[in-house]
């Protein structure tokens, strides 16, 4: 297939940047190109960020009706291109084809919920103790925000950053996942198409010194990043340096518990999903299992099975369960954190090579793996490893199971399975996180409410739903009162 130009969108213009080469490989073939072209310098993020900050007081005084009319006429845009969009998207970041054509699909769903913010409250009304007054909290943009976005979700990731940062009124200069900047290149052109003003939305693709870049630039406003840890962690340091605003979606550990009342047929097919869909690339996945000792060896036999029975190949062909991973480097990870794992006396459950069609072996493909790591000291426990493996404890009570769940820096999402209602109820006041399901996969976001970790997972306000309007909109109490 022919191999795209990549394209900076700055100004509400198409250009080649004037930096060096960025290429987008196909990770299930990675001598094919999906797209290249010059990434920006440290010029085009000015004049990025300087048409940012021209065309926001403009785009702040539009009324949010119809700022969120262009957001639900993108997602229409989306909509109706979700099958070549979606191809694209698992040519680029590996997931199946029907993985990539939802998630263009979730990316239009998130521009039709932003896109309808004006219909909903806007501020609120507060009684004052003086007479012949009122008290009033009214919502106003932050300016100028830069969006850093990572490579795992790459057209609804931005789509939930950029729609609520669009429609309360900010312009937005935004720096993509370097290995995913096709998608990104289609979001823009959605918006683009569906009438967004020109300055408003700025896209600048490049490497990680690009987005150090943005990060530190004075005419930048607020940040929102999703990343790892570490990465968060320095971006929110050099926001409190200078003084703005970071909202941090980071790493995560997600343990489900499935405990002995628990329906074992829900259960597996929740945490395989959880574990194995999109090959583990969500910072929401099931990367621990802890399971009640009653019920260990045959819940453990039947998640074994139900991995060993998963298609691992090109990601566009049919029946295929699992594409591979994002880079060589991201499969040399997951490799050897199992091996590590395996040697430290933690045990495979899983078994049988890999087995990949003709030329798919230079492809960035890893089998889904379940590893018994109980009683043993391994870091696959506790550190991220962004794959299809599941590492697994077995616990001897509710109390060890909440115990081993909480264990580790991170706190984004988890799951119980139980039919105890008292259990469900105690798992959600003792579970250390920030999503929590019960008899559902730890997986999984919806556009109305907040999504966000506690602990090592998050900083700042959490995303989506009225979260994001916390975040990307300051607030002014007006004492409002008329004459004597």
């Amino acid at each position: 297939m022919t191999t795209i130009e990549l394209e900076q969108y700055i100004a509400g213009r198409w250009a080649p940047g004037g930096g060096g080469l960025v290429q987008s490989a196909d990770p299930a073939h990675p001598d094919v190109l999906v797209a290249a072209g010059d990434g920006a310098t440290a010029a085009d993020l000015d004049r990025a960020v300087t048409a940012a900050r021209g065309a926001q007081p403009a785009w702040a005084a539009t009324p949010m009706h119809e700022r969120g009319a262009i957001l639900q006429r993108a997602g229409s845009l989306l909509r109706d291109a979700a099958e070549k969009r979606g191809a694209e998207l698992a040519r680029e970041e590996g997931k199946t084809l029907a993985e990539g054509i939802g998630e263009v699909r979730r990316a239009a769903q998130i521009l039709d919920y932003a896109g309808r913010a004006g219909d909903r409250e806007a501020g609120s009304l507060f009684e004052s103790p003086r007479p012949g007054e009122r008290i009033l909290v009214t919502r106003h943009p932050l300016g100028t925000v830069g969006l850093i976005t990572p490579f795992n979700f790459p057209i609804a990731i931005p789509a939930w950053k950029i729609a609520p940062a669009l429609v309360y009124g900010n312009a937005v200069v935004w720096k993509p996942a370097d290995p995913v900047p096709l998608l990104a290149m289609r979001l823009a052109e959605a918006l683009e198409d569906a009438g967004l003003p020109a300055g408003v939305l700025n896209l600048v693709i490049g490497d990680s010194a690009l987005g150090r870049a943005l990060v530190a630039h004075s005419g930048i406003d607020a940040i929102s990043f999703t990343g790892s840890t570490p990465v968060g962690r320095s971006i929110a340091a050099a926001g409190a340096a200078r003084g703005i605003p970071v909202q941090a979606e980071l790493g995560g550990k997600n343990a489900a518990i499935v405990l002995a009342d628990a329906d074992l047929e829900l259960a597996v097919a929740q945490v395989g999903a959880g574990a194995f869909a999109s090959s583990g690339q969500k910072c929401t996945a099931t990367s621990r299992l802890i399971v009640a000792d009653e019920i260990a060896d045959e819940f453990l036999a039947r998640i074994a099975a139900r991995a060993n029975g998963l298609a691992v190949g090109d990601p566009l062909a049919p029946g295929i369960d699992l594409g591979p991973v994002v880079s060589a480097a991201a499969r040399t990870r997951i490799d050897a954190g199992v091996a590590e794992a395996v040697a430290g006396g933690a045990t495979r459950l899983t078994s049988g090579a890999l087995e990949l069609d003709a030329g798919l072996q230079r492809g960035h493909f890893v089998r889904p793996e379940v590893i018994d790591c109980t009683g043993v000291d391994t870091s696959l426990w506790n550190e991220e490893l962004f794959g299809p493996v599941l590492a697994v404890r077995r616990a001897g009570s509710v109390e060890e199971a909440f115990r081993l769940a909480n264990e580790g820096e991170f706190g984004l999402s988890g799951a119980v399975f139980t039919d105890s209602l008292v259990t469900a109820l105690s798992a959600i006041e003792r579970i250390e996180v920030g999503m929590l399901h019960v008899n559902s996969e730890t997986a999984g976001a919806d556009p109305h409410v907040p999504f966000g970790g506690a602990k090592g997972s998050g900083l700042g306000p959490q995303e989506q739903g009225a979260a994001a309007r916390d975040f990307y909109t300051r607030s002014t109490t007006v004492y409002l009162r008329g004459g004597s």
